[in-house]
């Protein structure tokens, strides 16, 4: 071997070791070269100053010999008394002379190199030190760092950080300035005898005089055999040796002891030693004057990096050399006749140093850049890394990148093709393993020696011979061009001239290498194999290019030659006929389809939930769609078959027909040519017109057109996607909402993709663990178990590729080497069908002689597609797929291919079928006939428009295009022929979607569990690998095979019978979405070859090439096209990148090609970038991906039909709907004529009785209040207030315009009354105390109010922003059209985004005052979701209360108001009467108003009316003011019907909607203490002290069901463990003084829920006993629906019931006043036994109240009578004593 820096090696021992140990490692199956390359000569970039020179410059000359100035004098530190100053020893008295030391052993620190110094008193002698080897310079002297780091050798004293104190420690004695350049002379190294001796001069002055020192031989071999013996020796224990310790090779041959202390740190221009650089010690502590010659030269060579890698300002010297201009004056002439001579056309890869220019022939010789590319690439890596340490780790170095390319070059096959992906992942772990010590000393700075062995460089005088030692481990198969070559173009010229010698012949790639010497290293690439040639050829031309070519050279006649060449037999004639008839079997939707279909549902929601609120879906009504497919007849009109038969367009709409024809289907799907432009504009007019209307664009086979429309001419029909869906119409219109849907979407997860990952939808796993997870009873069979099949040996794979077929396809390319391979392959193939046809027919003389030009497998093929038809009686067959890109080829095969059959007399045997993407399927007219049997079709015109239709029909179909368009094959497909399927394009969505043509859904219940041959699955599906994301719960947690395709083809089925079109006939349907039809397989007849293949998947034939690469493994355990660029319109964005992990779920998956992908330029998400945003993600795009033909289509088409079922139920509320209870109660009185009247007269109401009977279904559950000549139905049964709200009868509404809404609406009208959009300003509000003084109370009342700075106009203050003095109230005769005068009080409580305070549109925009009322406690949570309404903020004592004490608040708030509204009109000398005394208690759960319409022509009838209409019609009432309270009626769907309703106005309860005088209800209160029937309570009270009471029956309110919050949720938990607890009423009380069960519960709900479940114990007279009711006096309390209950007040004047004659079964007297007397108790009636209850806030006010009336009289007591609430005595229990009568 040659040596261009060392001279030539004579030692044999030396070539025998080095060779073994390469010749070793290439056997090994490791891609990356370990030990030899990786471990050893991989370098790093050298740093450069701030200044733009490099750290390592020398400072001064060696001897000063260069500087003119005199040597300064130097006096040195005079040493320690005592100590030794002996020349040869160090101060500690330590021989340290080479002589003396040089057989001793000598142990040498990490990291450290024994260095022989000069001594001037010792001129013939060297002395023995150790230095940092970071502080020494490489061979052409760079790369050391200023200052010092050594130790003594002779007493091992360290810590020497300058030269100057060492050289005083040993002794040197100098005149002049200490200098390491100086005094530093040589390496030292141990011989073959162990003896330390001098070695190679230590080179201080640059490469410039390298040659100027004498390397003798023995240093050399010690030198080049430390980099075998350091990864064979060292890496095992992962510690740095680098001590004269004796290593052993891994041949087992016994390496000399280590020379790691001569072994120069030898590294090329600016590549410091890898692990030398990150070794521990801080910045230099010295600076000299000096700088290297070489700092200006290498600083200025940075002027073009820009335009190499423009990511980056400053690249590394090694990156310079990566120029694509050619030098002045050098060329390359190619010789004539190139390719007629060699019968090859080279490609020459760019690699290091500019490429010379080509003249002459250069035609003939194709240039490619893409290894320059990928050398470029490597050199932005180590930027990653930059945060390990202060200094950078360095990329791989020039001579590294060489040697790694000989070597990859080196272990490639005979027939394989280069990949520049599997050189790149080289790169990736070479450099990587080598800094891997690196890494961890700068990680973990106190563990220094964690590192492996240290690494040498691998300089440029060693390159070549290293290259040709790699080379020669595969004969000629590379040969590496390196001595004696001055240049590239010297080097070229070598080659043409060998080539066309012939002394090439059997190389596959020669490799020319340049270094000489004070020149970057140089080199490229030259392929001179035949087949590689052809390959990167072809590889070269783009896809549609490729077709181009084909189709030239068939139009021209250049493949005349070959046609005639394989076509010279003879044919027969003969005819065969079949007829028979099969059934179809249907299925409904599968359940996998209906999730996929819920999870995409889900994503919208989660969309219009959103804070962005880039959905407001409450405001669409329906929905419509258009669907957009590629520009494939059959796709087109397979997608209208699938629409058709889902019924959606029943289910939406669209048509009202029972029978809708495919062509009403037809508007709705749209091919993506030029037609597609009116369309989509259309519907984008449409959708801009239509504001309530949500269109759904679905962009199905999405992957099929990414191109950008800037960048793709209109001819092509490309960049139509871009131009429409991503059009500034389309993305700003608010109602479209687009789907992208496909079975590949990784060019749609790029860097700048329009998608977000949150928007993406994966499909799910169906089995897990061998269960199946949505029961149904299929499977699938996908590539893993094809790759399975070909490992398991147990029978012939299904995957396969054919050894014959490639021989002889190979011998053509090399005897017609200007054609293009698809054109012979093709050629070949439809030779052998044509062959085999003749051989199977046995129509032709001699056939068994016709074997041996055709293939064994095409042998096979040919075989079962005529068998098949002719075994089985009812002529069923199968499906032979011919996958033919070329639409010429294809053509041309369809031509020959019918040629033959028409001369073998086969016309009626099978089919022949063009699959031309542009033109509808073409089927021979008796096929068809056949067809139509089958499938019972009597329509004379009916032809089939789908592959799917083609079911068990015997066939060839030749399938044409580009690529697959989303095609579906029926499940009788046998054979998947692939075989000409071009392999140069090798990006993972090109292999999937020719891959996914075979994809197979097998029945789970037919196959054993056990079976693990072909056609069964043998390990968990694909879908289960591919589909377990991490955001969908019922995929499990499995691990994933991102590569595995989980490809289905599955069984057919329509809609449901339900949705099915009723037609005399049914159509095939094979859906992406719904499955495809299917003869019956239970076929009778078992020699049917086609009932018995069913459901065995087709068998597939690949490309060598391509069988070999899936068949392969990456380091991941992945095939390895996994590592394949994912598309071919995206890029890398650095070419070192992880691989893709065996356990990454989809979502992973996504996130990866995200992060390491980006658009080119023509891609049309290239675009989508925004200054300052990482992310610009369009808020209404999905993603759906799932395997090809897994039904994708049947899970959107219902994802559309459950989408507009949900949008009209977004419309809809359940109302309650219920009719009123208790209404036989017959009065004789005045009533209302007519019913229309708008006001009640005052005076007219005083004379109607008022109704004492609660009438809301609601209060169902409770007492019935006594009324005279009321008798209630004698069937009521016993019910309890919990069950009420369950089983409450409701009804769907359709929402009107004027409804009132919760926080989940966001229309355009409304947003500023909302004012929580982030997209508008958010609304500033103010907190505002308010305090007023009640007497009832006994103590002052502290309110907050929140009020927005928009609505302050509604309060007044001291001054502006000051303190709040009250409301502003309008006068009574304020008359204004558009504004509502009383303020609208909401209590609310646990429902902030489900209370329906949004009355924008129930106000119909009229101006109003709505506060809301909430607790303390919620303030903040109300606040978040309705920031711009105004809150009253309850004082937090009542954090705990009922409704009662709310609306107490709320009125006693509001007469207070009104006081001080009236003082301060008084002020202003206005009239305080005047003021409006009105407020309005509306429930949180109205939701619409309605009005009774008395001039329709049917009669009256209801219809919606705005809250405005109903307000300002109440409001404008001439004698309201002398109402106490008015209401109206809870809405009910039969209330028109109901004699007793036709009255418009009458007195009785009202709820919910109140609208309240407080002026004139001043002395009657709410109680705040109660928390059930508290309106009831105040009714009575009020109607009691003689206030009128009047309901408006003509307008009703209708309530919406809200199963969440209220003040009607109660929770009944104990003190001990503050959670609800099971607690029976009965445990509501206790004994007083007793140990028992507190509750945190208050003590009046207690009491409540205690006197409503268990008082027919209590009041054991009074249960259902309606004519003895219990009298309960100054207060209504329920005590359950057996109970009757009449109340009568002890005020005076109080208006009472009559109870004359009336005996009672009860009395109740709760919190008696000082107005219940005994002589008012003395007018009732009781009966013997009737029972006495009373109830006081203590012990001590109730004996005071048992005093006071002189209960004892008439009341028999015991004291096992007395009870408490069941609370502990600091939540103030309420107490209670009950007594018999006497």
């Amino acid at each position: 071997m040659g040596n261009s820096y060392a001279g030539q090696l004579r030692t044999t021992r030396f070539e025998e070791v080095l060779h073994n140990s390469i010749e070793a490692s290439l056997r090994s199956n490791i891609v990356v070269p370990r030990p030899v390359f990786s471990q050893l000569y991989l370098e790093a970039e050298q740093p450069l100053a701030h200044n733009g020179r490099t750290e390592n410059d020398d400072e001064d000359d060696e001897d000063g010999s260069e500087s003119n100035s005199p040597p300064i004098p130097y006096q040195m530190k005079p040493p320690p008394e005592g100590c030794c100053t002996t020349d040869g020893y160090c101060q500690a008295g330590r021989d340290l002379r080479l002589s003396s030391l040089a057989s001793d052993s000598l142990d040498v620190l990490p990291g450290f190199m024994l260095i022989g110094l000069k001594s001037p008193a010792l001129p013939e002698n060297l002395l023995v030190g150790a230095v940092d080897h970071r502080f020494l310079p490489d061979e052409r002297g760079h790369n050391a760092l200023l200052g010092f780091s050594g130790y003594c050798m002779g007493c091992g004293e360290k810590g020497f950080r300058y030269f100057t104190d060492f050289a005083n420690h040993i002794n040197l004695k100098l005149s002049t300035q200490p200098k390491k350049q100086k005094h530093l002379k040589f390496h030292l190294y141990r011989n073959n005898q162990g003896v330390l001796v001098k070695g190679a001069p230590i080179c201080w002055r640059g490469h410039g005089k390298i040659g100027s020192y004498q390397i003798t031989q023995s240093s050399q071999f010690h030198l080049l055999t430390s980099f075998c013996a350091y990864p064979a020796a060292s890496h095992a224990n992962g510690a740095p040796q680098i001590s004269d310790t004796p290593h052993s090779l891994t041949n087992g041959i016994h390496a000399a002891s280590s020379v790691a202390q001569t072994v120069i740190n030898h590294s090329g221009p600016g590549r410091p030693s890898a692990t030398g650089l990150q070794t521990n010690a801080g910045p230099p502590k010295k600076r000299h004057k000096g700088w290297s010659p070489e700092s200006s030269s290498s600083s200025g060579l940075l002027e073009n990096t820009g335009k190499v890698a423009p990511s980056s300002s400053v690249l590394p010297s090694s990156t310079r050399s990566l120029t694509t201009h050619s030098p002045s004056g050098l060329s390359v002439a190619v010789p004539d006749q190139l390719l007629h001579t060699c019968g090859l056309q080279p490609v020459i890869f760019k690699g290091h140093g500019p490429l010379p220019q080509l003249t002459g022939n250069f035609s003939e010789v194709l240039v490619s850049s893409l290894l320059q590319s990928c050398y470029l690439s490597s050199q932005t890596l180590p930027r990653v890394y930059q945060h390990y340490g202060p200094s950078p780790i360095q990329p791989l170095s020039t001579e590294m990148q060489i040697l790694l390319t000989v070597y990859y070059l080196v272990q490639l096959g005979p027939e394989q093709v280069p990949l520049i992906e599997d050189l790149e992942q080289i790169f990736m772990r070479s450099w990587r393993e080598s800094h891997l010590s690196e890494i961890r000393q700068n990680q973990q700075p106190q563990i220094p020696h964690l590192g492996l062995a240290p690494q040498q460089p691998l300089t440029p005088s060693q390159l070549p011979w290293l290259a040709q030692l790699a080379a020669s481990s595969c004969g000629e198969g590379v040969v590496v061009l390196g001595e004696q070559v001055g240049s590239l173009a010297q080097g070229l010229q070598q080659m043409f001239r060998k080539l066309m010698e012939g002394r090439f012949e059997n190389t596959n790639y020669i490799v020319v290498i340049v270094t000489a010497s004070g020149h970057e290293t140089q080199s490229c690439v030259v392929v001179t194999g035949k087949h590689q040639c052809r390959a990167l050829a072809e590889n070269m031309f783009s896809p549609n290019e490729g077709l181009r070519e084909i189709n030239h050279q068939l139009s021209s006649g250049d493949a005349q030659e070959l046609i005639q060449f394989c076509s010279s037999l003879g044919q027969g004639v003969l005819t065969v006929k079949n007829t028979h008839k099969y059934a179809v079997e249907w299925r409904d939707i599968r359940p996998i389809q209906l999730a996929v279909a819920r999870k995409l549902l889900s994503h919208v929601c989660a969309i219009a939930d959103s804070s962005t609120q880039n959905l407001d879906l409450v405001s669409f009504d329906r929905v419509n769609f258009l669907i957009l497919v590629p520009p494939s007849e059959v796709t087109f009109q397979q997608t209208v078959l699938h629409l058709w038969s889902s019924g959606v367009l029943r289910e939406l709409g669209s048509v009202e027909q029972d029978c809708v024809s495919q062509r009403e289907a037809e508007r709705y799907v749209v091919k993506m040519d030029q037609s597609a432009q009116v369309r989509v504009d259309s519907l984008i007019q449409e959708a801009h017109s239509n504001s309530y209307t949500l269109y759904i664009l679905v962009h199905d086979h999405a992957h099929w057109d990414v191109s950008s429309a800037s960048y793709c001419n209109t001819d092509t029909g490309l960049g139509l996607v871009d131009q429409l869906l991503n059009s500034r119409q389309v993305r700003d219109a608010p109602n479209i909402l687009i789907l992208h849907v496909t079975s590949f979407p990784f060019a749609l997860q790029t860097q700048f993709t329009r998608i977000s990952p949150y928007n993406e939808i994966h499909w799910p796993s169906s089995f897990s663990n061998d269960v199946d997870l949505y029961h149904e009873r299929t499977r699938y069979f996908g590539v893993s178990e094809l790759l399975e099949s070909t490992r398991s040996g147990s029978s012939l794979p299904l995957m396969r590729c054919d050894s014959s077929f490639e021989s002889m396809a190979s011998s053509l390319e090399e005897r017609f080497p200007k054609l293009h391979s698809a054109v012979i392959r093709t050629t070949v193939l439809i030779h052998h069908y044509c062959t085999a046809l003749m051989a199977v027919s046995g129509r032709i003389g001699g056939s068994h002689n016709l074997h041996k030009h055709t293939s064994v497998e095409t042998l096979g093929i040919v075989q079962a597609l005529l068998s098949a038809a002719q075994q089985c009686p009812a002529h069923h067959g199968h499906m032979i797929l011919l996958r033919i890109p070329s639409l010429a080829l294809a053509a041309w095969a369809h031509r020959r291919l019918s040629r033959v059959r028409r001369q073998l007399g086969l016309e009626e045997s099978f089919e022949i079928i063009l699959g031309n993407p542009s033109q509808p399927l073409n089927v021979g007219h008796s096929f068809i006939d056949q067809i139509k049997l089958w499938l019972k079709i009597q329509e004379s015109d009916w032809v089939p428009r789908t592959y799917l239709e083609l079911e068990a029909l015997p066939c060839i179909l030749i399938l044409s295009g580009a690529e697959p368009q989303g095609e579906s094959l029926p499940r009788s497909l046998k054979y998947c022929d692939l075989r000409v399927v071009s392999c140069s394009y090798l990006q993972r969505t090109t292999l999937e979607q020719e891959l996914g043509l075979a994809a197979y859904l097998l029945k789970a219940e037919s196959r054993s569990p056990h079976n693990t041959g072909p056609g069964s699955d043998l390990l968990e599906s694909d879908a289960e690998k591919l589909s377990s994301t991490d955001n969908e719960e019922e995929e499990g947690q499995e691990n994933v095979n991102v590569f595995l395709f989980p490809f289905l083809l599955e069984i057919s089925h329509p809609p449901t019978q339900s949705l099915a079109p009723v037609r005399p006939r049914r159509h095939p349907s094979k859906s992406t979405s719904s499955s495809s039809s299917s003869p019956r397989a239970s076929s009778p007849h078992l020699s049917c070859s086609w009932a018995r293949g069913v459901s065995r998947p087709p068998s597939v034939l690949l490309p060598r090439s391509l069988y070999d690469i899936i068949t392969a493994n990456d380091g991941s355990g992945l095939p390895r096209c996994t590592s394949f660029l994912p598309h071919m319109s995206v890029a890398w964005a650095s070419s070192f990148r992880p691989l893709l992990s065996k356990m990454m779920t989809c979502t992973e998956q996504s996130l990866y090609y995200r992060q390491w992908t980006v658009p080119r330029p023509y891609h049309m998400d290239s675009s989508n970038r925004t200054e300052g945003r990482s992310d610009n993600f369009h808020p209404r795009r999905l993603l759906l991906s799932g395997p090809p033909q897994v039904g994708k289509t049947g899970a959107y088409l219902h994802f559309l039909g459950i989408l507009s079922r949900m949008l009209i139920r977004l419309m809809e509320v359940d109302i309650y709907n219920e009719e009123d209870i208790n209404l036989n109660v017959q009065f004789d009185g005045v009533h209302y004529k007519p019913p229309n009247a708008l006001w009640p007269d005052p005076d007219v109401m005083k004379t109607l009785p008022f109704d004492y009977i609660v009438h809301d279904p609601k209060y169902d559950d409770i007492s019935l209040v006594y009324c005279p000549g009321y008798r209630p139905a004698s069937d009521a049964n016993t019910v309890h207030q919990e069950e009420v709200c369950l089983r409450r009868r409701t009804t769907r509404i359709k929402l009107s315009k004027y409804a009132a809404f919760n926080t989940y609406h966001h229309c355009e009208q409304c947003h500023l009354y909302l004012g929580f959009n982030p997209r508008y300003q958010i609304y500033e509000s103010t907190l505002h105390a308010f305090t007023f003084t009640h007497l009832l109370l006994g103590e002052e009342i502290q309110l907050y109010f929140i009020i927005p700075k928009s609505k302050e106009h509604y309060f007044s203050f001291n001054q502006p922003g000051g303190q709040l003095e009250g409301m502003r109230l309008p006068l009574a005769a304020d008359r204004s059209p558009n504004c509502i005068k009383s303020p609208i009080f909401t209590p609310t409580t646990g429902r902030h985004e489900h209370g329906l305070f949004n009355l924008y549109h129930a106000m119909d925009g009229a101006a109003h005052l709505h506060i809301l009322v909430v607790k303390e406690y919620e303030m903040a949570v109300y606040k978040k979701y309705w920031p711009n309404h105004i809150l009253l903020v309850l004082p937090p004592v009542f954090n705990g209360a009922g409704i009662g004490a709310a609306h107490f608040l709320i009125k006693e708030l509001s007469y207070h108001n009104l006081e001080l509204e009236r003082s301060r009109r008084q002020e202003g000398s206005g009239p305080i009467s005047d003021v409006w005394p009105f407020i309005i208690l509306a429930d949180d759960s109205c939701v619409m108003w309605n009005v009774v319409d008395f001039d329709a022509r049917n009669g009256p009838v209801e219809h919606a009316a705005s809250l405005k209409q109903v307000l300002q019609h109440m409001e404008g009432c001439p004698d309201l003011a002398h109402y106490g309270l008015c209401g109206i009626r809870k809405w009910s769907s039969r209330v028109l019907a109901g004699p007793n309703q036709r009255k418009p106005f009458s007195r009785g309860h009202v709820h919910d909607f109140l609208l309240l005088n407080v002026d004139r209800s001043q002395n009657i209160q709410y109680d705040q203490n109660r928390f059930t029937c508290h309106d009831i309570d105040f009714t009575l009270r009020l109607h009691s002290a003689g206030l009128l009471v009047c309901r408006f029956n003509n307008f009703s309110v209708m309530k919406k069901q809200i199963a969440i919050g209220g003040y009607r949720t109660f929770i009944i938990k104990t003190k001990m463990t503050d959670v609800p607890t099971s607690v029976g009423p009965s445990q509501y009380v206790c004994a007083p003084d007793s140990k028992h069960l507190f509750l945190a519960t208050p003590a009046q709900l207690l009491l409540e829920k205690y006197l409503q479940h268990t008082s027919h114990k209590l009041f054991p007279l009074s249960t259902k006993n309606y004519e003895h009711p219990v009298l309960s006096v100054d207060c209504y309390i329920n005590l359950g629906p057996e109970v009757t209950v009449c109340f009568v007040s002890s005020r005076p004047h109080a208006v009472n019931i009559c109870t004359t004659g009336l005996l009672f079964s009860g009395l109740l007297l709760c919190f008696a006043d000082a107005f219940v007397t005994p002589s008012f108790l003395k007018k009732f009636s009781f009966l013997k036994g009737a029972t006495l209850c009373v109830i006081s806030a203590d012990r001590s006010s109730l004996r005071q109240t048992v005093g006071r009336l002189e209960l004892e009289e008439e009341w028999r007591f015991r004291l096992s009578d007395e009870f408490q609430t069941a609370n502990a005595k600091e939540d103030r229990p309420l107490f209670f004593l009950t007594g018999k009568h006497i």
